[in-house]
């Protein structure tokens, strides 16, 4: 009795499961003025044991069926409804022929109907023209390629959802060329006027296949971080930042609202920045750079003690209190390496310019050393990774571009940005300490 028993169970779920995969999906959505039903076949066994790919032919499907759908109601709309003599209609019914519309990242074959005005001219439709429109398949590429799929292997990777045609590598290139060209376009267009007071300014540089592409990020009062624009040049030289900084300029940076300035120590950003905002300007010096830069020269014995002895200085509380731990170093360094003393020593006070003004230690350990920059750079250096062939032209500023947009969308606000009003007041003392400073030298003069 029990084997007949579990025999019958057996029997009977499989003929559950029939059951099941015979069930037909109904789905009713609001197409413009009227209603449509679409009617689907579904294998619900195979989709409860999660065949994907019975999902992604079931959304292509579905996908054509709406698109096709909308453009008959749109038909509808124009011509009035199929069979019906409608004197107010606009236009009358007219054949259809082959076409196509952009679904997965893809050219999919469609049936497009075809309308005419009572005066017999071709009437065009509006939704056949935005499900066709090559956006929609660009930011797919984009989106793509910028997530891994190089350019050679993108055919093969929009082989999801429906047959498609008319997608090859040179048809992606070309694609490809003009969106990360609206990204270039849309980042040195934007106004920066309308972001609001900015209260920190990073410059840095990235070498591109034997050119250098110079980038300026800004931080604004409420912590926010914003790509202001970037320029490329042969290298890192003084005349392409201050090439940048002229379009900051022009674009609606106000040289004459002070900023902290955070750099690399690079001598050319320096250079730039002092010609544009004056001597007087706060610098941040790169704590990080010049904790490499005094390791670099000297034993890899002494590296380890270097670093720990200079990141112990950068620690302290007060100004007075860094500054004695690093000139302590500086004669811990004269007895091992001169050179490495003398590279600590040059530039010592920019890296403690946070330390002078005061800053918080949760603001400062966010604006110490050029980590927001590159973070940004490093999303860029990803995605220009998965370009194969380099050529001339704006081709490494467009992919700059559309790196740095893309880091973009991923900013947070800073570390320690409930602490940016102590940032402002120092830096507007700052700003009056200057003033007098420069009217006292005047006076001396004149006197």
């Amino acid at each position: 009795m029990s084997k007949t028993y579990s025999k019958r169970t057996k029997k009977s779920s499989r003929r559950s499961a029939r059951s099941v995969d015979e069930t037909r999906v109904v789905e009713t959505a609001d197409v413009l003025s009227g209603r449509v039903t679409i009617e689907l076949p579904v294998s619900m066994a195979e989709v409860i044991e999660g065949v994907s790919s019975e999902i992604e032919r079931l959304a292509g499907e579905a996908g054509l069926l709406i698109m096709q759908s909308v453009m008959n109601a749109e038909v509808e709309s124009l011509a009035g409804p199929k069979g019906r003599h409608d004197p107010d209609r606009q236009a009358t019914r007219w054949t259809s022929q082959q076409g196509y519309v952009a679904l997965g990242g893809k050219k999919t074959k469609v049936n497009k109907p075809r309308v005419r005005s009572m005066e017999g001219q071709e009437v065009a439709l509006t939704s056949y023209e935005r499900f066709q429109s090559p956006p929609r398949r660009q930011s797919s590429i984009v989106r793509k390629l910028i997530n891994g799929i190089s350019t050679r292997k993108y055919t093969r990777a929009v082989e999801d959802f429906t047959d498609g045609y008319g997608i090859s590598k040179s048809a992606v290139s070309r694609e490809l060329v003009t969106a990360t060209r609206e990204s270039l376009q849309s980042l040195c267009e934007r106004r920066l006027d309308t972001i609001g007071r900015l209260a920190v300014l990073l410059i840095d540089g990235k070498p591109i296949k034997g050119e250098c592409v110079v980038v300026a990020l800004g931080v604004d009062i409420k912590g926010k971080k914003h790509v202001l624009g970037l320029v490329q040049g042969g290298t890192e030289n003084s005349v392409v930042v201050q090439h940048l900084l002229d379009d900051l300029i022009d674009r609606g940076l106000d040289p004459t609202q002070k900023m902290l300035l955070v750099l690399d120590g690079s001598k050319a950003l320096r250079k730039a920045a002092k010609k544009m905002f004056g001597d007087d300007c706060p610098v941040q010096r790169c704590q990080l750079h010049k904790r490499r830069n005094v390791a670099a020269l000297l034993p890899k014995e002494y590296q380890g003690s270097a670093d720990q002895r200079m990141g112990t200085a950068y620690a302290m509380a007060t100004y007075e209190q860094a500054k004695t731990q690093l000139l302590k170093t500086v004669e811990w360094l004269e007895g091992i390496n001169p050179s490495a003393a003398g590279s600590l020593r040059e530039g010592l006070e920019d890296t403690l310019t946070l330390h002078r003004l005061g800053v918080p230690e949760a603001l400062r350990r966010s604006l110490k050393s050029t980590n927001l920059i590159e973070s940004a750079l490093s999303v860029t250096e990803t995605v220009m990774g998965r370009v194969k062939r380099w050529r001339g032209g704006d081709m490494r500023l467009r992919w700059a571009a559309a790196g740095l947009l893309m880091a973009e969308k991923r900013f947070r606000r800073i570390c320690g940005y409930q602490k940016m009003s102590k940032l402002l007041a120092a830096l507007d003392a700052d700003k009056a300490a200057d003033h007098d400073r420069a009217k006292l030298a005047s006076s001396e003069r004149a006197a």
